[in-house]
C-alpha cells in the first residue's frame, strides 16, 4: 500500500493553518475532485477521498491535536492511544454530520444554497415594512407620526402556548423535543447522517393536540398598533427609519424583529431639494432687474429680504448661505438655498405703462443717435486734419522740387 501524504500537503496549508483557512482549502480541492464533476475519473476520486480524509482529521480539534503528536500513528491500529478507524482510508464516517462537513461545498458545486443545520433555539421575529406620507417642510425640520400596523401579537388565552386553555405542549415523540430528525443512509463516503428539521413539530420540538381556539395554535393572534414614528430633520424622499423590536415576534422565545417604514416625501410648489440644498425661481420685473430693487424672497424659514443689483440680468443665481436642510447627523449643520432670477417681459400693457416704454426706448434711441453724431463728428474733424497734413506736405514737396531745378540751372 502506498504511503499517505501528509494531511496538511494534501489540502495545501501550512501546519499552523486556522480552522477557516483548512475550511476554505477543502472546499477549493473537493470542487475540483468531485466524482460528480470528474465522472469515471478513478484518479479524481482516490484525490477526492484523499482530501475528505484529511479534513475529517483537521477539522476536528482532538484529532489535529493527535496528528501533530503522533502523525498518521495515531488512527492505525492501537497509534497514539487513538482506537481504530474502518471505512475508506481507514477512516469511518458513520457518526459524522456529513450534512455540516459537505452542505456548503455541495451547495457551492450544484448552484444551490448552503444546507444547515435546523435549529429550535430562539429566533429573531421577521422585519416589517411600513411608509408614511410627510410634507415637504415636515421633512426639513422633522416630525412625529403615528402609524396604525398590523402585528402578531401574544395570544391572550393561551398566553403564547397555542394550547387549550388547561393542556400544554407535549414532547413530540419523533425527535425526542430537539426539533431535528437524522436520517442516516449508505453512500460514496460510507455511513451519511443528514440532519433535518423535524417534519411533525417543524422544528420546535413541541406538538399541540389541543389547539387554543382563539389563535389556532400559533400562539400569536393579529392585532391593530400605533406606533409613534419620530422623523427625524433632513431626511430625504426613499430614506427608511429603524425602529428596533417593533417587528414580528420571534419563536422560541427570540427577540421582536424590527419595523422599517420608508419616508415618502410630498412635494413643494416652488422648492426643489438635490441633497442638503435647496434651489428656486424667483420672478423679477424688467424694471426692477435694471434699477435694483429690495425684494422679499421665500425661504423654508420664512421671507428673507435680499438687495438687487442694477443691472442684474435673467438666469442670475445667488446663495442664501444655511438656508437649506439641515443634516441627519447634525441638525445644525444645514446646507444652502440657491435663487436664479429670471427677468420677466410683461405680455400686456395699459395706455400709461406703454407710454412710459416708448419713451424709455425713444430715450434709448436718442442717446445712441447723439452717440453717433458724435462719432460722426470726430471723423469729419480726422478727415479735416488728415487733410491739412496731406496738404503741407504736398506744398513743401513742390516747394523742394522747385529750388533743386533752379539750383541746376546755374
Amino acid at each position: 500500500m502506498a504511503e499517505k501524504r501528509d494531511y496538511y500537503e494534501v489540502l495545501g496549508v501550512q501546519k499552523g493553518a486556522t480552522d477557516a483557512e483548512i475550511k476554505r482549502a477543502y472546499r477549493k480541492v473537493a470542487k475540483k475532485y468531485h466524482p460528480d464533476t470528474n465522472p469515471d475519473n478513478p484518479e479524481a476520486e482516490a484525490k477526492f477521498k484523499e482530501a475528505t480524509e484529511a479534513y475529517e482529521v483537521l477539522s476536528d480539534a482532538d484529532k489535529r491535536a493527535r496528528y501533530d503528536q503522533f502523525g498518521h500513528a495515531a488512527f492505525e491500529q492501537g497509534g497514539g492511544g487513538a482506537g481504530g478507524f474502518g471505512g475508506f482510508g481507514g477512516f469511518d464516517f458513520s457518526g459524522a454530520d456529513m450534512g455540516d462537513m459537505f452542505g456548503d461545498i455541495f451547495g457551492d458545486i450544484f448552484g444551490g444554497g448552503r444546507s444547515r443545520r435546523a435549529n429550535n433555539g430562539p429566533m429573531p421575529g421577521a422585519d416589517v415594512r411600513a411608509s408614511i406620507r410627510v410634507t415637504f417642510n415636515e421633512a426639513v425640520f422633522g416630525t412625529e407620526k403615528e402609524l396604525d400596523i398590523t402585528l402578531n401579537e401574544e395570544c391572550d388565552t393561551c398566553h403564547g402556548t397555542g394550547a387549550a386553555h388547561g393542556s400544554q405542549p407535549e414532547t413530540c415523540q419523533k425527535c425526542g423535543g430537539k426539533g431535528q430528525v437524522v436520517y442516516t443512509q449508505q453512500s460514496l463516503f460510507g455511513m451519511v447522517r443528514n440532519v433535518q428539521t423535524c417534519p411533525d413539530c417543524h422544528g420546535t420540538g413541541k406538538i399541540i393536540k389541543n389547539k387554543c381556539k382563539d389563535c389556532g395554535g400559533t400562539g400569536y393572534v393579529k392585532k391593530r398598533k400605533k406606533i409613534q414614528i419620530t422623523v427625524p430633520a433632513g431626511i430625504d424622499n426613499g430614506q427608511s427609519i429603524r425602529i428596533r423590536g417593533k417587528g414580528e415576534p420571534g419563536t422560541n422565545g427570540g427577540p421582536r424583529g424590527d419595523l422599517m417604514v420608508t419616508v415618502m416625501v410630498e412635494r413643494h410648489p416652488k422648492f426643489q431639494r438635490q441633497g442638503y440644498d435647496i434651489f428656486t425661481t424667483v420672478p423679477v420685473s424688467f424694471a426692477d432687474a435694471a434699477l435694483g430693487a429690495k425684494l422679499r424672497i421665500d425661504t423654508v424659514d420664512g421671507q428673507v429680504e435680499y438687495d438687487l443689483k442694477a443691472g442684474t440680468q435673467t438666469d442670475t443665481k445667488v446663495r442664501l448661505r444655511g438656508k437649506g436642510v439641515p443634516t441627519l447627523r447634525n441638525k445644525n449643520v444645514r446646507g444652502d438655498h440657491y435663487v436664479t432670477f429670471v427677468v420677466e417681459v410683461p405680455t400686456s400693457l395699459n395706455k400709461d405703462q406703454r407710454e412710459a416704454l416708448e419713451a424709455f426706448r425713444d430715450a434709448m434711441a436718442g442717446k445712441a443717435r447723439q452717440k453717433q453724431v458724435l462719432e460722426n463728428e470726430n471723423l469729419e474733424e480726422s478727415l479735416e486734419n488728415l487733410g491739412k497734413e496731406m496738404k503741407d506736405k504736398a506744398e513743401g514737396f513742390v516747394e523742394g522740387l522747385f529750388k533743386k531745378n533752379k539750383k541746376k540751372k546755374k
